[in-house]
């Protein structure tokens, strides 16, 4: 199940990676010029394709996907939602790789933006509430360990394709299309997941829930050859409206401010550097054609973060291993400012990497922890769509930055932002351990 759920979260990290990779082929192509970026044209050619108008589209969607459409998911429950935002998802890139102006492709990334920005919160929500208490650090591990091996396949494609018209088509509409083929094949897979059963007996079908977990079980035992132990009885969570007001509440308000402010700061550091390594080497002294392979070896660190925090996932606080991670990235990002040596630098950015991506898996499932079942969706929307929106104005930050302060600049954007978000997570509550019910209160 984690498995199959993780395979649509691959296309969140393929739509938001090869962001990147096709946006130079789009400037190259005459489709977005200059004159019509307003501010983002002072950040040069090369800023623009990374950081102009289609990205802000890009993020844009996405926050307004988890922002205002995570409740879909409290209402409707979480397969049907995790089954078609994937199909919103295929269709709108789609039609957006084959448009013909700059902003044409805008308006549809933004669409397609939306259907990713709902489908994640339904992957985080989805993940909690199938997974038991003593393994669900792993389960986040395992997610984002199949969803990051994707980055290394968009750089890589990229690089390949480049310069080619596969079909008759330019590369960069190739790249793209490759990702709503695999969604399509992945759509098919996914049938065999089960709604939530916490869901279900939310809303008062408790025979089909006891179904489910009949089943599960069952499997389970077969594959462990054994018998599994009675059930603990748990706590029940409170009854409320369900409402996103809720969350604003006197038991959840501190859990909203604080990760909210959180996912502002983590992605500062998370996008800012992974967005960014290729010209924040070309400002180390590294020419740019080697800065380019240099970032590649860099992106294939991404999968190992969570495939090594799998090995300790459930045996430290959320809460230590995202604050470990974050310490590490402000550490590494300050060395990585004053080095010059390619060797260095490329340890240096697969630390880095590897931190960043211990942070990522852990605090998803921090979150998802920290509100109950019926405004899990929508709490875990809100919040995480403020680093959507942060990660919009983060690169065009780090692009002024960097031209005026140069690496160092960057540092101490991206080491503020990480104290910051170390200072959030210590004020949360502990989670290892405890059923969802038991957290909720």
């Amino acid at each position: 199940m984690v498995i199959l759920i993780s395979l649509g979260g691959v296309f969140e990290f393929y739509d938001l990676f090869f962001t990147g990779y096709v946006a130079p082929g789009m400037v190259q192509a005459g489709l977005f010029k200059p004159e019509s970026l307003g501010i983002f044209a002072a950040l040069g050619p090369l800023k623009v394709a990374g950081f102009g108008t289609f990205v802000f589209a890009t993020f844009a969607g996405l926050w307004l996907g988890a922002l205002l459409f995570g409740y879909v998911a409290d209402r409707f429950g979480r397969r049907v939602v995790f089954t078609w935002s994937l199909v919103w998802y295929m269709i709108c890139t789609a039609i957006m790789a084959f448009q013909t102006t700059g902003f044409a492709i805008d308006i549809w990334r933004f669409i397609a933006g939306i259907g990713i920005g709902v489908e994640l919160v339904t992957i985080d929500t989805y993940i909690s509430e199938l997974m038991p208490s003593s393994e669900r650090g792993r389960a986040y591990a395992i997610n984002q360990f199949i969803t990051f091996c994707v980055v290394p396949v968009v750089a890589f494609l990229a690089f390949v394709l480049k310069g080619t018209q596969p079909f008759g088509l330019d590369y960069w509409r190739v790249v793209i299309l490759i990702g709503t083929v695999g969604a399509a094949v992945v759509w098919v897979l996914r049938r065999h997941i089960p709604e939530s059963p916490r869901w279900l007996a939310r809303h008062g079908r408790v025979e089909e829930a006891e179904r489910i977990i009949a089943d599960i079980e069952r499997r389970v035992a077969a594959e462990k050859g054994v018998t599994l132990p009675t059930p603990q009885a748990v706590q029940p969570e409170k009854e409320g409206r369900g409402s996103l007001s809720e969350i604003f509440g006197p038991l959840y308000l501190k859990r909203t401010i604080i990760m909210s402010i959180f996912n502002m700061a983590q992605v500062i550091g998370f996008y800012g550097f992974a967005a960014w390594v290729p010209t924040l080497l070309m400002h180390r002294g590294i020419h740019v054609t080697h800065s380019l392979e240099y970032a590649f070896i860099i992106a294939i660190a991404n999968p190992f973060g969570p495939l090594i925090g799998s090995l300790f996932a459930d045996k430290f606080e959320r809460k230590t291993q995202i604050i470990g991670g974050l310490a590490i990235m402000g550490i590494v990002i300050a060395l990585f400012s004053q080095s010059s040596s390619p060797a260095l630098l490329i340890v240096l950015g697969v630390l880095f990497t590897l931190a960043a991506n211990v942070m990522s898996y852990a605090y998803h499932n921090y979150q998802a922890e920290l509100f109950p079942t019926r405004v899990r969706a929508r709490a875990v929307g809100f919040v995480y769509s403020w680093s959507r929106l942060a990660a919009a104005f983060a690169g065009l930050a780090i692009g002024v930055l960097i031209n005026g302060y140069g690496v160092p600049g960057v540092a101490v954007f991206i080491a503020i932002s990480m104290i910051l978000g170390i200072f959030m997570i210590l004020l949360g509550p502990s989670t290892r351990g405890l059923s969802l019910e038991k957290i909720s209160h």
